[in-house]
């Protein structure tokens, strides 16, 4: 079995013990234990203990690998390997008892950032919805035990999802964004969850995704999940808040959503 192959599959099976205790903290009730970036930006207990669950697995199996989580930050290693992790992805939708959350987990070379990493396997665990989404790089994209493939047309225009950031100062300009999108949009999709709209991408379940200002935690394994199903991932610039723009789809979308986000720009690969 290859490298690759070995971190996907502990990805999984970290990812799935972390997806029950998320799964079980939410059905005891949630208690928020702070807010991050602003104050809609929460953070909740069961973030930071799922987080610690992920971080002392990985810990006890490879321990010489490096770690960047969302909650408790990071630290090198010594193999070459770092684990980027979100623990509750989609802790607002978690709060509130929306489905539409998930556990992130990614392990990468080279440096753990998006500019520069190379993304070598991943799993996102859906609890609330009993999906297991995988992949390992040139050994495909699966949920559960199917090989996944992004949409090969979109006749009838592409379903695109999107996210907005915390801060309502940035809201206006992405509302011109998403008007500039809409003609090539057959709808628009808005779950709050980064992980499980480029899963939903790999699955051909959305056409496209996109979205400024996203952590590495946020993208790391979805990414490699769209990569490896088909699809393409890239970049924007930076608009006037540093924010960058990601762009996850299937080829028939790429460039036409690329074009509508950034008139005239071009994108700068990721996968």
């Amino acid at each position: 079995m290859t490298l690759e192959l070995d971190l996907r599959d502990l990805a999984i099976d970290i990812a799935r013990e972390a997806g029950a205790l998320a799964h079980r903290r939410r059905e005891e009730g949630v208690a928020i234990a702070a807010s991050k970036s602003t104050l809609a930006d929460i953070v909740t207990e069961a973030d930071r203990e799922v987080e610690a669950l992920i971080r002392a697995r990985l810990a006890a199996e490879r321990p010489g690998d490096g770690f960047l989580g969302e909650e408790s930050g990071g630290g090198a290693g010594e193999s070459g390997v770092t684990w980027v992790v979100d623990p509750i992805d989609g802790t607002v939708n978690y709060a509130f008892g929306q489905p539409s959350y998930g556990v992130s987990i990614a392990a990468v070379t080279g440096p753990a950032d998006p500019g520069g990493w190379r993304l070598e396997a991943g799993a996102v665990v859906a609890p609330a919805l009993g999906e297991v989404y995988s992949a390992a790089r040139g050994h495909g994209a699966f949920l559960g035990e199917r090989r996944l493939a992004v949409t090969e047309e979109a006749p009838a225009g592409a379903l695109v999802a999107t996210g907005f950031g915390y801060d309502p100062a940035t809201h206006a300009a992405t509302l011109d964004e998403i008007r500039g999108v809409m003609p090539l949009a057959r709808d628009l999709r808005r779950a709050g969850a980064a992980s499980l709209d480029l899963a939903f991408v790999a699955a051909g379940r959305l056409d496209a995704y996109f979205e400024r200002g996203l952590k590495p935690w946020d993208l790391a394994a979805g990414a490699l999940l769209v990569a490896e199903a088909g699809g393409r991932v890239g970049w924007l610039d930076a608009d006037a808040w540093g924010r960058t723009m990601m762009i996850a789809a299937a080829e028939h979308a790429y460039d036409a959503l690329a074009a509508a986000l950034r008139p005239g720009a071009t994108s700068r690969a990721q996968v």
